[in-house]
Protein backbone atom coordinates (compact mmCIF):
# COMPACT_ATOMS: atom_id res chain seq x y z
CA UNK A 1 0.00 0.00 0.00
CA UNK A 2 2.39 2.77 1.17
CA UNK A 3 2.33 6.14 2.14
CA UNK A 4 3.95 9.04 0.90
CA UNK A 5 3.68 12.75 1.78
CA UNK A 6 4.44 15.83 0.20
CA UNK A 7 4.85 19.29 1.74
CA UNK A 8 5.57 22.52 0.01
CA UNK A 9 8.42 25.12 0.95
CA UNK A 10 6.30 27.95 1.78
CA UNK A 11 4.67 25.88 4.54
CA UNK A 12 8.13 24.78 6.17
CA UNK A 13 10.23 26.79 9.20
CA UNK A 14 13.76 26.21 6.80
CA UNK A 15 12.07 27.20 3.89
CA UNK A 16 12.91 23.67 2.28
CA UNK A 17 10.20 21.47 0.55
CA UNK A 18 9.92 17.49 1.96
CA UNK A 19 9.09 14.37 0.25
CA UNK A 20 8.31 11.52 3.26
CA UNK A 21 6.97 8.24 3.80
CA UNK A 22 7.15 4.63 3.90
CA UNK A 23 6.39 1.18 2.01
CA UNK A 24 3.80 -1.35 3.23
CA UNK A 25 5.86 -4.74 2.57
CA UNK A 26 6.25 -7.80 4.88
CA UNK A 27 9.70 -8.50 3.77
CA UNK A 28 12.90 -8.10 4.40
CA UNK A 29 14.60 -4.67 3.76
CA UNK A 30 17.80 -3.37 3.33
CA UNK A 31 19.35 0.29 2.94
CA UNK A 32 21.38 0.26 -0.68
CA UNK A 33 23.74 3.23 -1.87
CA UNK A 34 24.15 2.56 -5.20
CA UNK A 35 27.00 4.31 -7.27
CA UNK A 36 26.89 6.08 -10.30
CA UNK A 37 27.54 3.96 -13.31
CA UNK A 38 28.35 4.11 -17.16
CA UNK A 39 26.32 1.45 -19.51
CA UNK A 40 27.42 0.06 -22.73
CA UNK A 41 25.89 0.63 -25.94
CA UNK A 42 23.38 -1.56 -25.88
CA UNK A 43 22.69 -2.81 -22.61
CA UNK A 44 19.32 -3.43 -21.58
CA UNK A 45 17.25 -4.10 -18.12
CA UNK A 46 14.97 -6.71 -17.26
CA UNK A 47 11.59 -5.46 -16.09
CA UNK A 48 7.63 -6.14 -15.63
CA UNK A 49 6.07 -9.14 -14.01
CA UNK A 50 6.08 -12.66 -13.91
CA UNK A 51 2.95 -15.35 -14.72
CA UNK A 52 3.19 -15.60 -11.10
CA UNK A 53 1.74 -12.10 -10.25
CA UNK A 54 -2.42 -11.55 -9.34
CA UNK A 55 -2.25 -10.04 -12.60
CA UNK A 56 -0.09 -12.19 -14.61
CA UNK A 57 2.73 -11.18 -17.41
CA UNK A 58 5.98 -12.06 -19.30
CA UNK A 59 9.21 -10.15 -18.34
CA UNK A 60 10.94 -8.02 -20.80
CA UNK A 61 13.73 -6.31 -21.54
CA UNK A 62 14.36 -2.55 -22.39
CA UNK A 63 17.35 -0.19 -23.07
CA UNK A 64 19.34 1.22 -20.50
CA UNK A 65 20.63 4.64 -19.87
CA UNK A 66 24.09 5.04 -21.04
CA UNK A 67 24.66 6.59 -17.69
CA UNK A 68 22.76 6.10 -14.25
CA UNK A 69 22.66 8.56 -11.38
CA UNK A 70 23.97 7.83 -7.97
CA UNK A 71 21.43 7.19 -5.71
CA UNK A 72 19.81 6.20 -2.09
CA UNK A 73 17.26 3.60 -1.75
CA UNK A 74 15.55 1.19 0.70
CA UNK A 75 15.40 -2.53 -1.35
CA UNK A 76 12.85 -5.31 -0.35
CA UNK A 77 12.70 -8.91 -1.41
CA UNK A 78 9.21 -9.57 -2.34
CA UNK A 79 6.04 -8.49 -4.29
CA UNK A 80 3.74 -11.49 -5.37
CA UNK A 81 5.65 -12.13 -9.25
CA UNK A 82 7.79 -9.21 -9.22
CA UNK A 83 11.29 -10.44 -8.97
CA UNK A 84 13.49 -8.89 -6.36
CA UNK A 85 15.27 -6.67 -5.13
CA UNK A 86 12.39 -4.52 -5.11
CA UNK A 87 12.20 0.02 -4.17
CA UNK A 88 9.45 1.71 -3.52
CA UNK A 89 11.91 5.17 -4.11
CA UNK A 90 14.39 7.19 -2.79
CA UNK A 91 16.93 10.32 -3.17
CA UNK A 92 18.96 10.71 -6.26
CA UNK A 93 22.22 12.68 -6.70
CA UNK A 94 20.05 15.49 -8.81
CA UNK A 95 18.34 15.82 -5.85
CA UNK A 96 14.89 14.00 -7.16
CA UNK A 97 13.14 12.14 -4.27
CA UNK A 98 10.70 9.38 -5.21
CA UNK A 99 7.51 7.64 -3.87
CA UNK A 100 5.77 4.43 -4.97
CA UNK A 101 1.94 4.63 -3.62
CA UNK A 102 -0.56 2.27 -4.53
CA UNK A 103 -3.49 3.90 -6.18
CA UNK A 104 -6.73 1.00 -7.03
CA UNK A 105 -7.72 1.27 -10.39
CA UNK A 106 -11.96 0.95 -10.98
CA UNK A 107 -12.39 -2.79 -11.18
CA UNK A 108 -13.07 -2.42 -15.05
CA UNK A 109 -9.84 -1.67 -15.88
CA UNK A 110 -8.53 -4.63 -13.66
CA UNK A 111 -10.39 -7.05 -14.97
CA UNK A 112 -9.64 -5.59 -18.55
CA UNK A 113 -5.41 -6.46 -17.59
CA UNK A 114 -4.14 -8.39 -20.34
CA UNK A 115 -2.80 -11.80 -18.82
CA UNK A 116 0.21 -11.32 -20.97
CA UNK A 117 0.81 -7.60 -19.98
CA UNK A 118 4.63 -6.48 -20.62
CA UNK A 119 6.68 -3.29 -19.91
CA UNK A 120 7.81 -1.89 -16.20
CA UNK A 121 6.15 -2.32 -12.92
CA UNK A 122 5.70 0.12 -10.14
CA UNK A 123 9.07 -0.79 -8.43
CA UNK A 124 10.94 -0.44 -12.36
CA UNK A 125 9.62 2.84 -12.86
CA UNK A 126 11.09 4.09 -9.53
CA UNK A 127 14.19 2.92 -9.93
CA UNK A 128 14.26 4.16 -13.43
CA UNK A 129 13.09 7.45 -12.41
CA UNK A 130 16.38 7.34 -9.55
CA UNK A 131 18.86 6.58 -12.10
CA UNK A 132 17.69 9.01 -14.74
CA UNK A 133 16.04 12.15 -13.64
CA UNK A 134 17.24 15.38 -13.33
CA UNK A 135 14.38 17.20 -12.10
CA UNK A 136 10.65 16.22 -11.18
CA UNK A 137 8.99 17.32 -14.16
CA UNK A 138 11.51 15.54 -16.32
CA UNK A 139 10.83 11.85 -14.25
CA UNK A 140 7.16 12.24 -15.50
CA UNK A 141 8.18 12.69 -18.94
CA UNK A 142 10.48 9.44 -18.74
CA UNK A 143 7.91 7.48 -17.18
CA UNK A 144 5.20 8.50 -19.81
CA UNK A 145 8.06 7.57 -22.60
CA UNK A 146 8.68 4.68 -21.61
CA UNK A 147 5.18 3.44 -21.04
CA UNK A 148 4.24 4.70 -24.01
CA UNK A 149 6.95 2.82 -26.51
CA UNK A 150 7.26 -0.69 -23.69
CA UNK A 151 3.70 -0.95 -22.17
CA UNK A 152 3.19 -0.67 -18.31
CA UNK A 153 2.82 -3.90 -15.95
CA UNK A 154 -0.14 -3.22 -13.28
CA UNK A 155 -1.20 -4.91 -10.22
CA UNK A 156 -3.92 -3.23 -10.34
CA UNK A 157 -3.15 0.52 -10.08
CA UNK A 158 -0.40 2.91 -8.65
CA UNK A 159 1.06 6.26 -7.57
CA UNK A 160 4.40 7.66 -7.80
CA UNK A 161 4.89 11.21 -6.09
CA UNK A 162 8.29 12.83 -7.65
CA UNK A 163 9.95 15.98 -6.31
CA UNK A 164 12.50 18.00 -6.63
CA UNK A 165 13.80 21.40 -4.65
CA UNK A 166 10.76 23.16 -7.47
CA UNK A 167 8.00 21.32 -7.41
CA UNK A 168 6.08 17.23 -6.69
CA UNK A 169 4.11 15.85 -9.18
CA UNK A 170 1.79 13.01 -8.51
CA UNK A 171 1.57 10.34 -10.92
CA UNK A 172 -1.04 7.92 -11.67
CA UNK A 173 -0.91 5.05 -13.67
CA UNK A 174 -4.20 3.00 -14.14
CA UNK A 175 -4.52 -0.95 -14.96
CA UNK A 176 -6.51 -2.25 -17.68
CA UNK A 177 -3.37 -2.42 -20.39
CA UNK A 178 -4.69 1.41 -22.37
CA UNK A 179 -1.73 3.35 -21.12
CA UNK A 180 -3.59 5.35 -19.14
CA UNK A 181 -1.99 8.56 -17.11
CA UNK A 182 -2.42 11.21 -15.14
CA UNK A 183 -0.51 13.28 -13.43
CA UNK A 184 -0.71 17.01 -11.36
CA UNK A 185 1.80 19.07 -10.36
CA UNK A 186 2.51 20.48 -6.22
CA UNK A 187 4.18 23.44 -5.34
CA UNK A 188 5.48 25.58 -2.79
CA UNK A 189 1.62 26.08 -1.22
CA UNK A 190 1.05 22.31 -2.02
CA UNK A 191 0.31 19.43 1.38
CA UNK A 192 -0.35 16.48 -0.24
CA UNK A 193 -0.55 13.16 1.03
CA UNK A 194 -1.14 9.90 -0.61
CA UNK A 195 -2.68 6.27 0.96
CA UNK A 196 -3.83 5.74 -1.73
CA UNK A 197 -2.44 8.15 -4.40
CA UNK A 198 -5.66 10.70 -5.98
CA UNK A 199 -6.18 13.03 -8.53
CA UNK A 200 -9.22 14.39 -8.71
CA UNK A 201 -10.72 17.49 -10.95
CA UNK A 202 -8.54 18.07 -13.98
CA UNK A 203 -9.27 21.24 -16.05
CA UNK A 204 -9.74 19.08 -19.67
CA UNK A 205 -10.76 22.29 -21.24
CA UNK A 206 -7.58 24.01 -20.65
CA UNK A 207 -5.18 21.26 -21.98
CA UNK A 208 -2.22 23.68 -21.98
CA UNK A 209 -2.55 24.03 -18.27
CA UNK A 210 1.18 23.90 -16.38
CA UNK A 211 -0.11 21.69 -13.25
CA UNK A 212 -1.63 19.07 -15.36
CA UNK A 213 -0.22 16.49 -17.36
CA UNK A 214 -2.14 13.17 -18.72
CA UNK A 215 -2.23 10.22 -21.31
CA UNK A 216 -3.69 11.25 -24.92
CA UNK A 217 -6.39 8.91 -24.56
CA UNK A 218 -7.51 9.60 -21.39
CA UNK A 219 -10.69 11.84 -21.77
CA UNK A 220 -11.73 9.46 -24.89
CA UNK A 221 -11.25 6.40 -23.69
CA UNK A 222 -13.41 7.75 -20.17
CA UNK A 223 -16.37 8.92 -22.77
CA UNK A 224 -16.07 5.76 -25.07
CA UNK A 225 -16.85 3.24 -21.95
CA UNK A 226 -19.80 5.64 -20.77
CA UNK A 227 -17.91 6.39 -17.43
CA UNK A 228 -17.96 10.44 -18.98
CA UNK A 229 -20.44 12.37 -20.75
CA UNK A 230 -18.22 15.31 -21.85
CA UNK A 231 -22.21 17.04 -22.37
CA UNK A 232 -23.04 16.78 -18.90
CA UNK A 233 -21.26 19.58 -17.51
CA UNK A 234 -19.37 17.61 -15.10
CA UNK A 235 -15.70 17.84 -14.07
CA UNK A 236 -13.26 15.47 -15.15
CA UNK A 237 -12.78 13.94 -11.36
CA UNK A 238 -10.14 11.36 -12.27
CA UNK A 239 -10.33 9.17 -8.93
CA UNK A 240 -14.01 9.19 -9.90
CA UNK A 241 -13.81 8.10 -13.37
CA UNK A 242 -10.87 5.72 -12.82
CA UNK A 243 -10.09 5.27 -9.69
CA UNK A 244 -11.70 3.88 -6.24
CA UNK A 245 -14.15 6.92 -6.70
CA UNK A 246 -13.29 7.43 -2.69
CA UNK A 247 -11.43 10.63 -2.74
CA UNK A 248 -9.38 11.83 0.16
CA UNK A 249 -9.53 8.33 2.48
CA UNK A 250 -10.02 8.79 6.32
CA UNK A 251 -6.48 8.82 6.83
CA UNK A 252 -5.09 11.05 3.84
CA UNK A 253 -7.85 13.18 5.37
CA UNK A 254 -6.95 13.59 8.56
CA UNK A 255 -2.88 13.99 7.93
CA UNK A 256 -3.35 16.67 5.16
CA UNK A 257 -6.02 18.88 7.64
CA UNK A 258 -3.07 18.05 10.83
CA UNK A 259 -0.47 19.40 8.67
CA UNK A 260 -2.17 22.12 7.42
CA UNK A 261 -2.91 23.32 11.19
CA UNK A 262 0.52 22.94 11.65
CA UNK A 263 1.41 24.91 8.91
CA UNK A 264 -0.37 27.97 9.96
CA UNK A 265 0.91 28.38 13.41
CA UNK A 266 3.80 31.47 13.30
CA UNK A 267 6.44 28.52 13.50
CA UNK A 268 5.09 26.50 10.74
CA UNK A 269 6.22 23.12 9.86
CA UNK A 270 9.48 21.90 11.11
CA UNK A 271 11.42 18.73 10.38
CA UNK A 272 10.32 17.27 13.48
CA UNK A 273 6.95 18.14 12.64
CA UNK A 274 7.17 15.90 8.95
CA UNK A 275 9.07 13.11 11.04
CA UNK A 276 6.47 13.25 13.36
CA UNK A 277 3.78 12.64 10.57
CA UNK A 278 5.84 9.58 9.37
CA UNK A 279 6.05 8.55 12.69
CA UNK A 280 2.41 8.49 14.32
CA UNK A 281 0.68 5.36 15.45
CA UNK A 282 -2.58 6.48 13.59
CA UNK A 283 -0.49 5.74 10.74
CA UNK A 284 2.43 4.09 11.12
CA UNK A 285 2.25 0.20 12.50
CA UNK A 286 4.23 -3.78 11.49
CA UNK A 287 3.03 -2.67 7.86
CA UNK A 288 5.71 -0.12 7.57
CA UNK A 289 8.51 -1.50 6.01
CA UNK A 290 10.55 1.42 6.95
CA UNK A 291 10.42 5.00 7.18
CA UNK A 292 11.93 7.98 4.26
CA UNK A 293 12.28 12.22 5.62
CA UNK A 294 13.84 14.11 2.58
CA UNK A 295 14.56 17.38 2.64
CA UNK A 296 14.49 18.69 -0.57
CA UNK A 297 17.79 20.70 -0.94
CA UNK A 298 18.76 23.35 -3.38
CA UNK A 299 22.78 23.04 -3.04
CA UNK A 300 25.68 22.65 -5.54
CA UNK A 301 27.11 19.39 -3.90
CA UNK A 302 24.93 16.57 -4.72
CA UNK A 303 27.39 14.62 -1.68
CA UNK A 304 25.37 16.81 0.89
CA UNK A 305 21.96 15.48 0.10
CA UNK A 306 20.64 13.80 2.77
CA UNK A 307 17.74 10.96 3.60
CA UNK A 308 16.78 10.42 6.86
CA UNK A 309 16.57 6.95 7.50
CA UNK A 310 14.20 4.20 9.93
CA UNK A 311 15.14 0.73 9.34
CA UNK A 312 11.60 -0.58 9.67
CA UNK A 313 8.36 1.73 10.99
CA UNK A 314 9.40 4.81 12.45
CA UNK A 315 6.96 4.21 15.23
CA UNK A 316 9.70 1.77 16.82
CA UNK A 317 12.64 3.49 15.30
CA UNK A 318 14.71 6.69 15.12
CA UNK A 319 15.60 8.90 12.13
CA UNK A 320 19.49 8.70 11.19
CA UNK A 321 20.70 10.82 8.46
CA UNK A 322 22.27 9.37 5.29
CA UNK A 323 24.18 11.61 3.15
CA UNK A 324 24.75 11.13 -0.62
CA UNK A 325 28.65 11.65 -0.73
CA UNK A 326 28.59 8.49 1.92
CA UNK A 327 30.66 5.46 0.45
CA UNK A 328 29.47 2.54 2.60
CA UNK A 329 26.49 1.60 4.91
CA UNK A 330 26.72 -0.80 7.67
CA UNK A 331 27.23 -4.37 7.39
CA UNK A 332 24.14 -4.73 10.17
CA UNK A 333 21.82 -2.60 7.63
CA UNK A 334 22.68 -4.03 4.50
CA UNK A 335 20.42 -7.73 3.17
CA UNK A 336 20.45 -10.42 5.59
CA UNK A 337 18.37 -13.36 5.93
CA UNK A 338 15.80 -12.35 8.11
CA UNK A 339 12.57 -12.60 6.19
CA UNK A 340 14.07 -12.10 2.61
CA UNK A 341 11.85 -14.37 0.16
CA UNK A 342 13.22 -17.85 -0.83
CA UNK A 343 15.90 -17.96 2.22
CA UNK A 344 13.86 -20.11 4.22
CA UNK A 345 15.56 -23.39 1.66
CA UNK A 346 18.93 -22.08 1.66
CA UNK A 347 22.00 -22.54 3.67
CA UNK A 348 24.85 -20.78 4.43
CA UNK A 349 26.69 -23.97 3.19
CA UNK A 350 28.15 -25.19 -0.36
CA UNK A 351 27.87 -28.81 0.04
CA UNK A 352 24.70 -28.17 -2.00
CA UNK A 353 23.85 -27.01 -5.29
CA UNK A 354 24.69 -23.16 -6.04
CA UNK A 355 20.14 -23.11 -5.87
CA UNK A 356 20.53 -23.75 -2.27
CA UNK A 357 23.23 -21.15 -1.27
CA UNK A 358 21.87 -18.27 0.69
CA UNK A 359 22.22 -15.15 -1.59
CA UNK A 360 23.16 -13.44 1.99
CA UNK A 361 27.53 -13.06 1.97
CA UNK A 362 28.22 -14.98 5.67
CA UNK A 363 30.42 -12.01 6.47
CA UNK A 364 26.78 -9.77 6.70
CA UNK A 365 24.79 -12.71 8.20
CA UNK A 366 27.64 -12.74 11.20
CA UNK A 367 26.67 -9.24 12.09
CA UNK A 368 23.32 -8.35 13.87
CA UNK A 369 19.82 -7.82 11.36
CA UNK A 370 19.22 -4.08 12.25
CA UNK A 371 15.39 -4.90 10.46
CA UNK A 372 15.31 -7.66 13.48
CA UNK A 373 16.40 -6.07 16.21
CA UNK A 374 14.15 -2.81 15.65
CA UNK A 375 11.11 -5.40 14.40
CA UNK A 376 11.40 -6.82 18.46
CA UNK A 377 11.24 -3.28 19.90
CA UNK A 378 8.32 -2.98 17.96
CA UNK A 379 6.62 -5.87 19.17
CA UNK A 380 7.31 -5.05 22.62
CA UNK A 381 6.08 -1.93 21.95
CA UNK A 382 2.93 -2.66 20.71
CA UNK A 383 2.16 -5.46 23.23
CA UNK A 384 1.78 -2.62 25.75
CA UNK A 385 1.76 0.54 23.23
CA UNK A 386 -0.46 2.89 26.12
CA UNK A 387 2.66 2.14 28.40
CA UNK A 388 5.72 1.59 26.31
CA UNK A 389 5.28 3.16 23.35
CA UNK A 390 5.16 7.22 24.78
CA UNK A 391 8.14 5.89 26.60
CA UNK A 392 9.87 5.09 23.33
CA UNK A 393 9.03 7.79 21.75
CA UNK A 394 10.34 10.47 23.56
CA UNK A 395 13.77 8.53 23.51
CA UNK A 396 13.92 8.58 19.88
CA UNK A 397 12.58 12.12 19.71
CA UNK A 398 15.49 13.29 21.92
CA UNK A 399 17.86 11.04 19.83
CA UNK A 400 16.65 12.77 16.62
CA UNK A 401 17.10 16.14 18.20
CA UNK A 402 20.50 15.59 19.35
CA UNK A 403 21.05 14.61 15.51
CA UNK A 404 19.46 18.00 13.95
CA UNK A 405 21.87 19.69 15.76
CA UNK A 406 25.04 17.80 15.08
CA UNK A 407 24.11 17.40 11.19
CA UNK A 408 24.50 21.34 10.80
CA UNK A 409 27.83 21.32 11.81
CA UNK A 410 28.37 17.91 9.71
CA UNK A 411 27.30 19.16 6.68
CA UNK A 412 29.06 22.38 7.19
CA UNK A 413 32.19 20.68 7.80
CA UNK A 414 31.77 18.66 4.70
CA UNK A 415 30.86 22.27 2.76
CA UNK A 416 34.38 23.63 4.08
CA UNK A 417 36.45 20.45 2.63
CA UNK A 418 34.23 20.19 -0.64
CA UNK A 419 35.10 23.48 -1.26
CA UNK A 420 38.72 23.20 -0.16
CA UNK A 421 38.96 20.55 -3.16
CA UNK A 422 39.01 17.57 -0.61
CA UNK A 423 35.94 15.16 -1.84
CA UNK A 424 37.58 12.04 -0.64
CA UNK A 425 38.19 13.44 3.59
CA UNK A 426 34.39 14.87 3.32
CA UNK A 427 33.20 11.64 1.66
CA UNK A 428 35.21 9.58 4.65
CA UNK A 429 33.79 12.77 7.16
CA UNK A 430 30.13 12.03 6.15
CA UNK A 431 30.19 7.96 5.89
CA UNK A 432 32.16 8.14 9.55
CA UNK A 433 28.56 10.02 11.16
CA UNK A 434 26.20 8.34 9.38
CA UNK A 435 27.77 4.41 9.77
CA UNK A 436 28.46 5.53 13.49
CA UNK A 437 24.87 7.22 14.38
CA UNK A 438 23.20 4.34 12.43
CA UNK A 439 25.03 1.60 14.68
CA UNK A 440 24.58 4.07 17.61
CA UNK A 441 20.87 4.11 17.10
CA UNK A 442 20.64 0.06 16.73
CA UNK A 443 22.83 -0.50 19.56
CA UNK A 444 20.40 1.62 21.33
CA UNK A 445 17.59 -0.39 20.01
CA UNK A 446 19.24 -3.00 21.44
CA UNK A 447 19.61 -1.98 24.70
CA UNK A 448 15.43 -0.70 24.82
CA UNK A 449 14.55 -4.65 23.66
CA UNK A 450 16.19 -5.98 26.64
CA UNK A 451 14.47 -3.51 29.16
CA UNK A 452 11.22 -3.83 27.61
CA UNK A 453 11.50 -7.46 27.54
CA UNK A 454 12.41 -7.49 31.52
CA UNK A 455 9.50 -5.14 32.45
CA UNK A 456 6.77 -7.31 30.01
CA UNK A 457 7.53 -10.87 32.02
CA UNK A 458 8.18 -8.74 35.12
CA UNK A 459 4.68 -6.88 34.72
CA UNK A 460 2.59 -8.72 31.99
CA UNK A 461 4.06 -12.14 31.10
CA UNK A 462 4.76 -12.82 28.02
CA UNK A 463 1.65 -12.72 25.66
CA UNK A 464 0.42 -15.85 23.39
CA UNK A 465 -2.46 -14.57 21.87
CA UNK A 466 -2.76 -15.35 18.11
CA UNK A 467 -4.16 -11.58 17.72
CA UNK A 468 -1.43 -8.65 16.96
CA UNK A 469 -1.63 -5.75 19.60
CA UNK A 470 -1.29 -2.12 17.85
CA UNK A 471 -2.31 0.82 18.50
CA UNK A 472 -5.64 2.00 16.60
CA UNK A 473 -5.22 3.45 13.32
CA UNK A 474 -7.25 5.38 10.98
CA UNK A 475 -6.82 4.20 7.79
Amino acid sequence: MSYGIYIGKNHTADGIAYLAGYGDEPSSHWLDVVERRSHPEGATIKVGVTPQADLPGIMSEIPQARETARHIRVNYSYYKGTPAPLTNGGLNEHGVAVRDIWSPSRPELVAMTPRDQTGPNYSDLARIVLERARSAAEGVRIMAEIMARYGHSTYGGNSHIIADSTEAWVVIQFAGGQGLWAAERLGDDSIRASRPGYIEDIPIGQPDSPDFLYSPNLVDFAVSQGWFDPAAGEAFNVNRIYGDGQGRWDGVRWIEDEMKARARRPGKITIEDVIWAVRTERLTGDTAGYGQVVPLLDTAYAELRTVWHTQIGAVAAPFVPVFMGVSEVPAEFRLHRYLTEGEAERFLDDHFSDEKVSIVPQGIEATRSATYVFKRLLNLVFQHSEQFLPEVTAFWEACESRLLAATADVLRTARLLLDAGEPALAARWLTYFTSTELVKALDSAEQLAAALDIRTRALHGIGCSTKPAAPEQVW
